[in-house]
């Protein structure tokens, strides 16, 4: 999605410009990097930078079972310690009718899954927000009761996994659009030929303040922007800019830049606290592809952008070469100072000096917000994830089995066949 700010404040583009070029000029995408953006292949490295989090491996029989049209979810235990039979007026128990026609437990295939699953919601609190190796169901909250990603139980997880399109893309096209790696760099896969997929169940997180979720592009080793996720105004936001600059930077420089495999991707943070020295929070990595979303930028800004020189690129913490020294943008950590950072910023690179030459500040990365006014603020008025909805009578077939998905396409064959049809004239409905 193009980004706002660029089309509101750029100039018009004169006769002699380039034009854009027919496709996105990403570097070849190889199977190892979108390996590296697995949750199962950074985690160990950054587990203390992530909110609570556990990975369960899923077997063969697991992943046939999101694969497999229709929701079928195994059977919850209805606890009753002092079971009662009622004699109907038949003279017949209740106990004696139906009771060979109970659904199959889809969980038998897999028991010992299912039992961690189950173990691993009581560690984690009772509530989880669960997601595959790359995606979460973000696109299928509408199917659940909190219309969220929270879940509460194993069925729960089960109902999101196999309603998301974004989880059916993990399972069946993750490596789409990726060239062959070189020998030396060939991905770590199981024995089998697959990928090794996990389900990833985090703690959630109180309180989860949206605003300050942000997604940071790094391109070759080098973090270029930042975009605000949720594609809301907040008034309070932009005043928070200088710290959250420092804050992201100093995370990426310390945490990221020279641990992560490889030279470009996109990593999604959470800044419970935007004050000096605050925490920041990892909550994922994305590859850098045109299947992430780059929110308020576009791909072909963040891809075409200038490169800094050397000399500021390889700027860190304390001294950045040339005798240039890196200073801090804010007085004393309060949120009552963030307003002067702006000024502060100009006053020190007018007047601070080092063996007689002028002081710069390290390649902050522009962080881009939703201002007043901007298309994004009325993105309300089209519902999140709309295009991956479906229709009531496709869920309720869908949640009836392989029987209610044969009637239900029974009905729309006769409905083409016979114009005037409607199931409404059907008996018993």
């Amino acid at each position: 999605m193009p980004a706002a700010d660029a089309d509101l404040q750029s100039d018009p583009p004169s006769s002699s410009s380039t034009p854009e070029p027919a496709s996105l000029p990403f570097p070849p995408i190889t199977k190892s990097h979108i390996l590296n953006c697995s949750v199962h292949s950074w985690y160990p490295h950054y587990r203390k930078l992530t909110p609570k989090t556990r990975l369960t491996p899923l077997s063969a029989s697991f992943i046939s079972y999101l694969c497999a049209d229709g929701i079928l979810l195994p059977p919850e235990p209805f606890p009753d310690p002092k079971p009662q039979q009622f004699e109907n007026n038949t003279g017949f128990s209740d106990s004696d009718s139906d009771s060979s026609e109970e659904p199959s437990d889809p969980s038998a295939s897999w028991p010992e899954i299912h039992a961690e699953i189950q173990k691993v919601i009581r560690e984690l609190g009772g509530r989880v927000s669960p997601k595959l190796n790359w995606s979460a169901p973000k696109d299928a909250t509408w199917i659940a009761a909190t219309n969220s990603t929270e879940c509460t139980s194993a069925n729960d997880i089960y109902l999101l996994l196999k309603s998301s399109d974004f989880v059916s893309h993990d399972l069946e096209a993750a490596f789409d659009e990726c060239v062959s790696s070189p020998t030396s760099e060939q991905p770590t896969i199981t024995s089998g030929g697959e990928i090794p997929f996990h389900l990833v169940l985090r703690k959630t997180i109180p309180a989860l303040i949206t605003s300050m979720e942000f997604r940071c592009f790094v391109r070759n080793r080098r973090l270029v922007g930042v975009s605000q996720r949720e594609l809301n105004h907040y008034d309070f936001l932009p005043e928070l800019v200088p710290v959250l600059q420092e804050l992201i930077y100093d995370f990426f420089e310390e945490e990221l830049k020279e641990t992560f495999p490889d030279e470009n991707f996109v990593f999604d943070i959470y800044v419970p606290k935007p004050t000096v020295g605050g925490r920041v929070w990892l909550i994922d990595i994305n590859p850098w592809a045109a299947r992430t979303d780059p929110l308020l930028w576009s791909w072909l800004e963040l891809l075409t952008m200038a490169d800094l020189p050397e000399d500021e690129e390889d700027a860190g913490e304390g001294e950045l070469g040339n005798g240039v020294v890196r200073l801090s943008l804010s007085n004393g950590g309060t949120n009552g100072s963030l307003g002067h950072a702006q000024d502060d910023e100009a006053e020190a690179i007018e007047e601070a000096e080092v063996g007689g030459e002028e002081e710069t500040l390290p390649f902050l990365p522009e962080i881009r917000l939703v201002r007043s006014g901007d298309p994004e603020t009325y993105s309300f008025n089209t519902p999140l994830y709309s295009a991956h909805k479906l229709p009531k009578d496709v869920v309720d077939a869908g949640m009836a089995g392989e029987g209610g998905i044969r009637d239900f396409l029974e009905r729309v064959r006769r409905r083409e066949r016979e114009p005037g049809y409607s199931s409404d004239d059907e008996d018993g409905l």
